[in-house]
Formats: structure tokens, sequence, C-alpha cells
């Protein structure tokens, strides 16, 4: 844990306890700040208060004598309109921070040589950032992994000037974070996404351009205008800028050719990291993210031969077009993480011959927005509320049955790919939510994997 010393005898009203709502309630008890959490869930209260945290009803507080309030990432901030306890820190005068920024502080204070990489990007992000953090471990080097991605930053081990820090950070957190400085800010992309929160897409993209305008060397994807627009602004303030793409690399840069990322300087080859054969990163997605970690990695000193086999030996994140296993010569992708077309493209972009298992509780659009990839699809197998829209949109160009359920969808594929006797792909992208039959995406994807795992000859990864 990352006690918050920096905020030692201040007074704090926390609001949001969840997950790492708790875990910087206690970061900043631990501390020693005169802290008063809360949350609109009394569950949630009376869980923190068991834990042994202070906590009380922040309506009731002299705001005029409260030094910030922190935040959790999942509160409101602006819109569809400020929670309430933002309201009453707004109308005092009093800041609103969030877990990163108390992380930024503490590194500022204890470490400020530690390196810390910063990601985030609308999609992307947590493959990237844990790619970075593999490589760094790969290396013998000490690396603290978290953020956005599940664990929360606070903690993360005290900063130390030997740690490395890899931190994946969303659109809330960043607006959350008004010191953020990383060694290497990355940001990957950016098309429109949580706009209810941010209000439009010049505000989404502003947030998300602090993080990079705040780094000493900012990577930045230049496949869409918006962060290409970035990119060119920061270089001409005066900023360290490193260009990324998923196809030819920039004159300065690092870019992905199909097979190699290849970086340039000065127009000229300077380094080639292969990536095909690498089956956690296929696809030209996974091209601008090794883009991205190969940039961040050679700016915080890691050689080329140790990014090469850290590069190698990623096994990729669960959930994200992540090797389940063969049955002979057929592979098994668990994608469960894809909730809707954009988010199932890349794997199917990915494959030349595949079995798809798609539908669960549908998503606006559908799967419409994929029709260019069906050229991919030997044969569709539909599960969940969806099945009846998604049969429709295939129509006669694919062919497909309503499996109804995951198990039976896994059988059904997995005998119709091992008929053909050739390499076939057994991928579960479902373009839909997964709250018509799991409870999340993660039950789903486990739930493909123990279908998978009981098929006969079954052989893991």
């Amino acid at each position: 844990m990352i006690a918050a010393h920096s905020f030692k005898d201040r007074t704090i009203a926390l609001f949001g306890l969840g997950g790492s709502g708790i875990a910087t309630a206690r970061a900043l008890a631990e501390g020693g700040a005169l802290l008063t959490a809360f949350d609109d869930n009394p569950a949630a209260v009376a869980a923190a208060e068991t834990a042994g945290l202070p906590v009380g009803d922040l309506h009731d507080l002299d705001w005029n004598r409260i030094d910030a309030l922190v935040l959790a990432p999942g509160v409101p901030l602006t819109h569809p309109r400020p929670h309430w306890s933002a309201e009453l820190a707004h109308k005092a005068g009093v800041e609103i921070i969030g877990d990163v920024e108390i992380f930024s502080r503490e590194r500022a204070a204890m470490a400020p040589e530690a390196p810390f990489i910063a990601i985030t990007g609308t999609n992307g992000k947590s493959t990237t950032t844990a790619l970075i953090a593999h490589c760094v471990a790969a290396s013998g080097r000490d690396a603290q992994l978290g953020g956005n991605i599940g664990v929360p930053v606070l903690t993360l081990a005290p900063p130390e000037g030997g740690r490395c820090y890899v931190v994946e950070c969303s659109s809330y957190q960043i607006d959350l974070a008004p010191s953020l400085r990383p060694t290497v800010g990355i940001l990957i992309n950016l098309s429109p996404d949580h706009l209810d929160r941010h209000g439009t897409m010049e505000n989404y993209g502003a947030i998300k351009e602090r993080l990079v305008a705040g780094a000493q060397t900012a990577v930045i994807g230049i496949d869409d205008p918006y962060c290409a627009a970035i990119a060119d602004r920061l270089e001409a303030a005066g900023h360290a800028v490193l260009r990324i793409s998923r196809d030819l690399a920039p004159a300065d840069g690092y870019g992905f050719d199909g097979t190699d990322v290849v970086r340039r300087s000065g127009g000229a080859e300077s380094g080639r990291f292969r990536i095909a054969g690498i089956g956690s990163l296929r696809g030209r997605h996974n091209g601008q993210n090794a883009a991205a970690a190969i940039a961040a990695l050679s700016a915080i000193g890691l050689s080329d031969a140790e990014i090469a086999a850290g590069l190698a030996g990623f096994p990729g994140l669960a959930h994200r077009m992540e090797q389940v296993g063969h049955v002979g010569q057929v592979l098994f992708i668990n994608d469960s993480k894809a909730t809707n077309a954009d988010a199932a493209a890349p794997a199917l972009a990915s494959f030349d011959r595949i079995h798809w298992i798609a539908g669960g509780l549908p998503k606006e659009g559908g799967i419409g927005p994929l029709e260019p990839l069906f050229d991919h699809v030997a044969k569709a197998y539909l599960i969940g509320e969806a099945a009846p829209a998604f049969a429709a949109t295939l129509g006669k160009r694919i062919p497909y049955e309503i499996s109804g359920t995951l198990d039976q969808a896994v059988a059904s594929a997995a005998r119709d790919a091992s008929g053909t006797g050739g390499e076939e792909v057994v991928l579960l992208s479902p373009a839909c939510a997964s709250f018509d039959q799991f409870r999340n995406f993660e039950v789903r994807g486990a739930a493909f994997r123990d279908a998978v795992s009981a098929l006969p000859g079954f052989r893991p990864i």
C-alpha cells in the first residue's frame, strides 16, 4: 500500500466506497488524513465502517473546513450533472481529486525519479499496459502494474527509485488528476466514448490530452484525426513527441508493417521488433499496441534485446483474444471482452477461417458494422437474446445456427471446425453484453474456457 502521507493532518472528504474507493480511504487513513468517507449505498458505508474506516454523511460536514474531496472515478464530476458531493465541493471552492492524483503526489514527494508510464486511449489501453509491465518485469526490473486495469493504484508498493510504475488511466481518473506528470505518457487512440460523462468529443479528447501534455515524453497514436492533431499541437508547443501507428512508421516514431514493429529516426529505419508469430499480439490493432509499448520501454531505457525477449513471452490478457488451447488443429480464442461490434472487429480481422460464437444482450447497432469482415467467418453460432436479430443480419450470406447457450455453441463449433481437417479457429467474440445469461464478461469467458477444456483431446496453451 502507498500511504498518503502528503495528506497528513488535512481534512479530507471521500465519496465512493467501491474497490478503488476503499483502497484510497485506507491509504488516506494510513497517511494520517482526517478522513470522512461516504457512499450513497448504505451497505458500502456499513462495510467500510466494519473495516475500521471513518465514515459519515458528507452532507453534514462544514465544507469551509474541507481541504479536498476525493472522488471515486465512477462518480460523475461534470456530466450528465455533477454528483451532489461534487456540487458541495464546488460551492465551497474545495479541490476535487482522485486516486491517481494522490499517487502522483506521493511519487513526487518520495521518489520523483521512479519511472512512471501512464497509458490511456479509447481502445487497447489494458493490453498495452499489461504488455509494458510484462516486458519491464521480464527484464528483471520491479514492475508495479495498476490503475484502471483492475488493481487500485494506491495498493501498489510505495514509490522507490528502482520501481517502475505502469498505470492504466481512464478519462475519469485523468479528469481527477491535475498534477499527473508521468515519465512517459501514452495516448493510443481516440474515438467517441463516455460522452454521457464528458458531454462532447472535444471535452473527452481534451481530458485525454492532459495525460500526454504533462509527460516528459509523449507517445501518441496518429491513426485517428483526434490524436494526430494532439501530436502536432504538443510538438508545436515544444513537447517531446513519439508518434506510433498501426501502419507504416512515421519519420520519427514506430509503426507496424504487418509482421514487425519498425522504429524510424530522422526518416531512417533504426530498429525492428518481430510481432508475427506471437499469438497474444495478433492483428493490426495489437501492432499499434506493441508499437506504443516499445516506444515507452525504449524511452525508459530498456534495450532492444530486452524488449524483444519480453514481447516473445507475453501471455496476453484474459478474455481479450486469449488463446485457450487446441483440439487437433483447431485453435480456441476467448474474446469475451468484446461486448459490442467495434470491440469484436479486431478479432474477426485477425483470422481467416472463423467459427464465430456471437450473441448475448444486444447493443445498439447490432453486428451490422461488422459486415465487411463476414468473409472471415465460415459459420456463426448464435446465443442469447441477440440470436434472432443477428440471424437476420447474417441472412443467407453466412451459414449459422441458433445454438441458444454457450455450451451448445462450443460443442457445435468444435464439431464443425474439426471436421474440415485444416487449421480453423473457434472464436468467442460476442459483440454483446453478457447480462442475459452471465453476470459479466469475465464469467462468460470463464464458462467458455471450461466448455473448451472439457472437449476430448483438448491441449492448453
